[in-house]
């Protein structure tokens, strides 16, 4: 071998290793963001299994306000749809943005309820109410802190998919953007 030959095939070694590492770098980044989101799924999971019963125990005291109850109800069934999306595909940006708009929708139906219940302070501080509001207030900064880990994955794995050159490899590796909640 001459000098130009080990020179070639030095230069193809390290393009070689550097793609490798690139790569590898990119789906630790990529499953950063899924053991984000199964901890951000967690708690919508602990958070759901307050709305049935809340609801069921209100139809009774709250007979005018079943549109109210009913939108919970929906906006929840909205909620765990888009979730299940959502985590077939946690890199989706689209997808990310239809679970932030049935988050929204979720958030709204469920801030109509709380006021009503704040009218009837009776019903409130009645069991099993009382508990199932404690259980929902309990979970929201939970989800919160948990989304901003999410967020904060997905940004790294954005960032890395912009770098030169690794940017370069995104196509041919299939990685794509991911969304952010």
């Amino acid at each position: 071998m001459n000098t130009e030959q080990v020179a070639a095939l030095v230069g193809a070694s390290v393009l070689v290793f550097w793609m490798l590492g690139a790569y590898n770098r990119l789906v630790a980044l990529r499953s950063a963001i899924g053991v984000a989101w199964t901890k951000v799924d967690q708690a919508l999971r602990e958070r759901a299994e307050t709305v049935a019963p809340l609801v069921t125990a209100l139809r009774e005291p709250l007979a005018a306000e079943h549109g109210a109850l009913d939108a919970l109800l929906a906006a929840q069934q909205q909620s765990l749809q888009a979730t299940a999306a959502l985590a077939a595909g946690t890199v989706a940006v689209g997808t990310a943005a239809d679970w932030v708009a049935a988050e929204g929708a979720l958030t709204a139906a469920a801030s109509r309820v709380f006021a009503l219940l704040d009218q009837h302070a009776e019903l409130r501080a009645q069991e099993p109410v009382s508990s199932l509001v404690a259980a929902w207030r309990t979970q929201e900064p939970r989800l919160a802190f948990r989304r901003q880990s999410f967020n904060e994955a997905a940004f790294s794995y954005n960032a890395a998919l912009q770098q030169f050159p690794t940017r370069l490899l995104v196509r041919l590796f299939g990685f794509a953007r991911a969304g952010r909640i």
